[in-house]
């Protein structure tokens, strides 16, 4: 298998940022994956000392399609993050100071409008990514297997859908299922991959006009028996990983 694209996604729900390469490190997620989020007014999350929610407690796309409309960059030598809505001025914010976090938090709150509940604020927890998943990971899907669900739904899906760290070509639909329980070398890190990833109502909205035009989780059902795509991997040991790279075995056969 071949790395085809790389992703990380700075804030959960927003815009993916494409990448050439990423330096992994063990037991962590992609730098900067995550690593901010919308925690709406009500949910029970203490920023000093993060523990994992699921993804109703923050702005996400399950919940919220109109985040798709956003567009975001985040400069982590900086700090600033730019968000641009379909209409009106963009907002420049400050991730470091307390007042830039809350000129973020308002922005976002008046775009979801009634979606958001009481007092939403914009949070970062220090080592902590909001991922949907409670064990920091890498998420992975194979293209074949995403070919074989767009042919079973009769309709292109965009990969961004499924909001992975990084899409792999090569091998046969649904390959990638049978590294759960193995290491695999991906690039010059190794991991171990070890849960498939099960689909939610996130993947039916389209990233370019956020209207819910498919739905990935019910055609995986009827088709194939499954809601899943993907699977998460856990970094045993560091390293680079650039577009082009291999995903190769470290056990048992060779995919194909």
């Amino acid at each position: 298998m071949r790395v085809e694209h790389l992703y990380r996604y700075p804030v959960k729900g927003l815009t993916a940022e494409a990448l050439e390469d990423v330096t992994l490190s063990p037991g962590q997620c992609l730098p900067h994956d995550r690593r901010f989020a919308l925690a709406q007014g009500d949910a029970p999350l203490d920023p000093a000392a993060p523990a994992w929610l699921p993804k109703f407690h923050f702005g996400c796309l399950m919940k919220n399609a109109r985040l798709a409309l956003l567009h975001s960059a985040f400069d982590p030598r900086t700090g600033q993050l730019a968000i641009r809505p379909p209409d009106g001025p963009p907002l420049l914010g400050d991730t470091r100071t307390e007042a830039g976090r809350a000129e973020i938090a308002a922005f976002l709150t008046r775009f979801l409008g009634p979606e958001a509940r009481g007092t939403p604020r914009f949070v970062e927890g220090q080592g902590h990514n909001f991922t949907d998943n409670p064990a920091k990971a890498v998420s992975i899907i194979g293209l074949s297997s995403l070919q074989a669900l767009e042919a079973a739904a009769g309709q292109p899906l965009d990969p961004l859908r499924f909001r992975a760290n990084v899409y792999v070509s090569g091998g046969l639909p649904w390959a990638e299922f049978s590294l759960v329980g193995q290491e695999i070398q991906l690039g010059s890190a190794r991991l171990r991959v070890f849960k498939r990833i099960v689909r939610c109502a996130a993947t039916e909205v389209n990233p370019e006009t956020a209207a819910r035009d498919a739905n990935p989780p019910r055609d995986l059902r009827a088709r194939f028996g499954h809601a899943d795509l993907g699977v998460y991997a856990e970094v045993l040991e560091g390293g680079r990983v650039a577009v082009g790279d291999a995903l190769e075995p470290l056990e048992g056969e060779a995919l194909h």
